[in-house]
């Protein structure tokens, strides 16, 4: 299976209000191993970059006054995934801005598939923060380097937080439950004692909403 685990940067948070793609970085997955070929490329959006967004990845228009347009490297980045599985963080972010760009197709038209690992970690951690950032931790993937988002480190990262996440499991397990086949099974007695429900105040439960809202403003 050939999958490629992407990401992008762009000038500002919405396609709607006029924002473009600034960076895209892109690594291929072979049968569940990194096989080293990368797509990368920064480039010129015709546009100012948003203040709040050159806080978050450092790229500044300066910068990007001599890149080349989305369309001079359109035809090798659609070669580049053609046909593959797609991994990207919050894909929807990512999917509209690439379908921007393109002229006149979009990119699940070249791809055998999309997964978007945000969507699989709420799943498989749910109540827990799911932001790269959290995931590399939770992992023990190194993000001593990731000072800014930066889209082809970002989605070396992803693919190597994606093959952690899907390769089984990967998180610590208390003793007792590593040492399962040799321990014995206990059941509790029928007639035992009804547990005491004890239900929660209306300030922990506003509390709790207030903390499930924080969940799904996760990247």
């Amino acid at each position: 299976m050939r999958q490629i685990a992407f990401d992008t940067e762009t000038t500002g948070l919405s396609v709607s209000a006029g924002h473009r793609l600034i960076e895209l970085g892109a690594v291929e997955i072979q049968d569940r191993k990194l096989t080293g070929k990368r797509f990368h490329h920064y480039l010129k959006p015709d546009r100012d970059v948003d203040d709040g967004a050159f806080e978050v990845h450092g790229i500044s228009s300066a910068f990007l006054a001599d890149k080349p347009l989305f369309a001079d490297i359109q035809d090798a980045f659609l070669e580049f995934i053609e046909g593959a599985e797609l991994i990207a963080h919050n894909a929807s972010f990512d999917l509209g801005f690439l379908d921007n760009e393109l002229d006149g197709t979009t990119i699940v038209e070249h791809s055998a598939t999309v997964i978007d690992s945000l969507a699989l970690a709420r799943k498989k951690h749910f109540g827990r923060r799911n932001t790269l950032n959290a995931l590399c931790s939770r992992y023990g993937i190194d993000i001593s380097e990731r000072n800014l988002h930066g889209a082809l480190l970002d989605a070396e990262l992803l693919a190597d937080v994606y093959l952690a996440m899907t390769g089984g499991q990967s998180e610590l397990v208390l003793e007792d439950d590593a040492k399962k086949n040799n321990s014995n099974v206990f059941r509790l007695p029928k007639n035992r004692p009804r547990l005491k429900v004890v239900r929660a105040s209306a300030e922990e439960q506003a509390a709790h909403e207030a903390y499930m809202k924080s969940l799904k403003e996760d990247e």
